[in-house]
């Protein structure tokens, strides 16, 4: 039975069955776009700012985000001015936040001309800082603050504050910090956010410092802002809702400052399955979709086992997992892939076993007799030791090679190609490649040699009355320390007819992998 934190007439922490009350609401701020954007080497432009923008509202319909710093530059001023200009448009203006500083007029007028409504103003939430960076007095500081508010507010700004280094300073110097919260709570803001800055909190410390706030302050509204230098990111946010924090600042595939922030996908995970006393408004099927694409734009590729997201999470590799798996659901858990917009794989290698390989052929509609269901197995167990990856779409492939048949056979030939690249041209390819024996020959051109290829290879198509699958991505693998002839591997991940699948090539030649690949999609279909 779940149990709940309220508190009583006295402000001390008392134990309620969850049935007592409804589940209360965690307010979700998104912060992708201002402290994700300061991973290293992260850039967002104006337009994909405005498109992550719009997914998060809209899709995965977190409650609040924030979107720049202000001040920085006049590309920052641009990109927050169209995402407020739709957001107006769309009755979402009041979602979209503006980390602001205590810098007098300077700030609040920057907002006005963005057109943001809502500022973040960042203070000093430790002593150290206060004395160190700013050397002002708690007095003065908060004075400074006072006047930067009343201005915001006589402008028709809402406000929040956060307490930078507050984790260092609950540690360090928690008078200074109770002291502060006694100023706030003069104040005409809404929000107090409370940031593990340097990412140096435990669970257990969060767990205290932020029950320690909501029982003292229990009309003030705290978010928490977990950072992940120590992994315990996620750990840390399932402590903070305990504890009574009324919302969290996450970031999508964890990006932000050093090793990042808490991750938007595992922690509405673990809160939905760990604290049935809340609930949040996230929409779990859009944290995958809207990943990639914020993976995409930024260029920062998360890692294949990342928890909910990553490549392989939902993928079973040990055959006696899939042969579990197809007995009774024996190794399934409640993050099943379907509640994320996924679905389960099993992986082929020298470990999969005969059942991870009867589940990817009954995928292509492929049935082997028992002997020939070993022989491949061995087969696979053999490349595998070779440290050669082998996908779904190799099987066929590897089928007719085992078993010199012929019943499995290359519908699709790309016979020849020519491509050209030429300065100040836009590069070209001539394409010849045979369709169940018909031959066809087509010429295009493309941003670049494999797009050429591509745009050849639909006219081919169009002309035969076939639907090409779509690129999804495309993954270009060189060994380290691999020179100008290494062999390059080429990934690519189309979809089609609702389902996603990989092939691959192999040359020294980046673009002719990359056909080697394509062709081997084309026989798959």
């Amino acid at each position: 039975m779940q149990a709940v934190i309220q508190l009583d007439s006295k402000q001390q922490p008392v134990q309620r069955n969850s049935n007592t009350k409804s589940p209360r609401h965690i307010e979700i701020m998104d912060t992708t776009l201002r402290d994700g954007e300061q991973t290293s080497g992260v850039s967002f432009s104006a337009s994909e700012k405005l498109t992550i923008a719009q997914l998060l509202l809209t899709e995965v319909k977190v409650d609040r985000i924030e979107i720049a710093s202000a001040r920085v530059s006049e590309g920052e001023f641009k990109a927050v001015k169209k995402i407020t200009e739709w957001a107006s448009a769309n009755g979402h203006l009041d979602r979209i936040e503006v980390l602001t500083f205590v810098d007098g007029d300077t700030s609040v007028n920057w907002m006005l001309q963005a057109g943001a409504k809502v500022m973040n103003l960042l203070t000093k939430g430790s002593l150290n800082h206060l004395t160190h960076q700013l050397k002002k007095t708690p007095e003065q500081h908060f004075e400074d603050i006072a006047k930067v508010i009343a201005l915001a507010t006589s402008k028709g700004l809402q406000c929040n504050v956060y307490l930078e280094d507050w984790s260092n300073g609950m540690r360090n110097s928690k008078e200074y910090v109770l002291q502060f919260i006694d100023f706030l709570q003069t104040q005409p803001i809404k929000r107090v956010l409370l940031p593990d800055t340097l990412g140096v909190l435990i669970p257990s410390e969060v767990y205290q410092y932020i029950l320690e706030l909501t029982s003292a302050y229990p009309n003030l509204h705290f978010d928490f802002h977990a950072h992940n230098d120590y992994d315990l990111g996620t750990a840390n946010v399932l402590e903070a809702v305990k504890a009574g924090a009324h919302g969290l600042h996450l970031t999508i595939n964890g990006m932000g400052e050093r090793a990042g922030n808490a991750p938007l996908a595992s922690a509405i995970a673990v809160l939905n399955d760990y604290v049935k006393e809340v609930k949040t408004s996230v929409v779990e099927k859009s944290l995958y979709s809207v990943s990639k694409l914020v993976e995409t734009f930024s260029g920062f590729r998360i890692s294949a086992n990342k928890p909910i997201v990553g490549e392989n999470v939902f993928t079973q590799t040990a055959g006696i997992h899939a042969d579990g798996d197809k007995k009774n659901k024996l190794y399934f858990n409640d993050l099943m892939p379907e509640r994320f917009g996924r679905e389960r794989k099993y992986a082929l290698g020298k470990t999969s076993g005969k059942a991870n390989i009867e589940n990817n052929l009954q995928q292509l509609g492929i049935q082997l007799s028992g002997e020939d269901l070993k022989k491949v197995t061995q087969r696979i167990i053999e490349l595998g030791d070779r440290k050669e990856a082998v996908t779904q779409a190799d099987l066929p492939y590897i089928i007719s090679d085992v078993l010199d048949s012929d019943t499995i056979r290359e519908k699709v030939h790309v016979e020849n190609y020519v491509l050209t690249h030429s300065k100040n041209l836009r590069p070209s390819v001539t394409l010849k490649i045979s369709i169940e024996g018909e031959s066809f020959e087509e010429h295009a051109q493309g941003d670049g040699q494999y797009d050429a290829f591509m745009n050849a290879l639909k006219k081919v198509y169009t002309q035969k009355g076939l639907e090409l699958p779509t690129l999804t991505d495309y993954e270009v693998r060189i060994p380290p320390g691999g020179k100008s002839d290494a062999l390059c591997e080429t990934i690519i991940t189309w979809s089609f007819s609702g389902r996603e699948f990989k092939t691959r090539g192999l040359d020294s030649d980046q673009t002719v992998s990359a056909i080697q690949a394509t062709q081997k999609m084309l026989n798959l279909i």
